[in-house]
């Protein structure tokens, strides 16, 4: 009895530094810059080109905009596609795009589908704003999107690794270099 009240006690500890761990990381999106960041505790751990709407900022329904302030990965979509898989209504069709292919503008490879937190952006699950896969990569970098967060397919698939339900996404008008702390000097990397 007491190996498995210490396996549980164990278990139990280990799930807490794990949530603890995962807490901390979240997603920042910057409108000027057009990237998106996974950042942790000011740290930069990656960092992607993407595309917001070509409409502007804004929560409306019918507006077609991105919006602002802070929501969460409500759920996810797209396990194992291949890249430039085709995703309607959050389901797999079974076709298969190529990047920038004519005349597509498909939902591809990832679905990663958001829920406000803030009065501002309460509509954006209703909404079906999503981080997502797109054939257009060459507009990558620009507002593009009709509200949605567009990036690359192997971008959006290695994002969708990193993320998990309940991480915070944060909408932004600051620059991503606002959110990551400056890295300390270490003596280890002196060169005298």
């Amino acid at each position: 009895m007491k190996e498995r009240l210490f396996a549980l006690s164990i278990l139990l500890a280990t799930t807490h530094i794990s949530l603890a761990l995962s807490a901390a990381t979240a997603i920042i999106i910057s409108v000027p810059d057009q990237q998106l960041a996974v950042i942790d505790r000011g740290k930069l751990i990656s960092k992607y080109a993407i595309s917001t709407s070509k409409f502007g900022l804004g929560d409306g329904n019918g507006t077609y905009r991105t919006p602002l302030g802070t929501l969460f990965v409500s759920a996810k979509f797209g396990d194992h596609l291949p890249g430039g898989a085709v995703i309607k209504n959050r389901v797999p069709t079974g076709e298969i795009v190529n990047a920038n292919a004519p005349g597509r503008d498909a939902i591809v490879s990832r679905v990663i589908w958001l829920r406000g937190m803030e009065q501002q952006n309460s509509g954006a699950r209703g909404r079906c704003i999503y981080i997502h896969g797109t054939p257009e990569e060459r507009r990558i970098g620009t507002p593009a999107s009709f509200g949605c967060i567009r990036m690359r397919s192997r971008d959006v698939i290695a994002l969708y690794d990193l993320a998990h339900i309940g991480m915070h996404v944060t909408v932004t008008p600051k620059r991503i270099a606002d959110f990551v702390q400056p890295e300390a000097p270490s003596l280890l990397a002196r060169t005298d």
